[in-house]
């Protein structure tokens, strides 16, 4: 199991990180994801899946990958 780290642009509150996490916990091979908006950190879990396919879900949440 793959842990990956990423920054995320826009998040202003606890729905944000909600949007980002319902987005990117869809992608096939993510089993666990964690986004904090006051740091724009999301970290997350998991096997099979790239940045590409983060990058497109964190878009789909209305937010920009860093």
């Amino acid at each position: 199991m793959a842990t990956k780290n990423y920054k995320v642009e826009g998040m202003t509150c606890g729905h944000c990180e909600l949007s980002v996490q319902e987005e990117i916990a869809e992608i096939v091979g993510v089993t666990a994801v964690k986004a904090d908006h006051v740091s724009g950190a999301v970290t997350v879990e998991g096997d099979g899946f790239d940045d590409a396919a983060i990058a497109s879900a964190v878009k789909e949440a209305g937010y920009k990958l860093v």
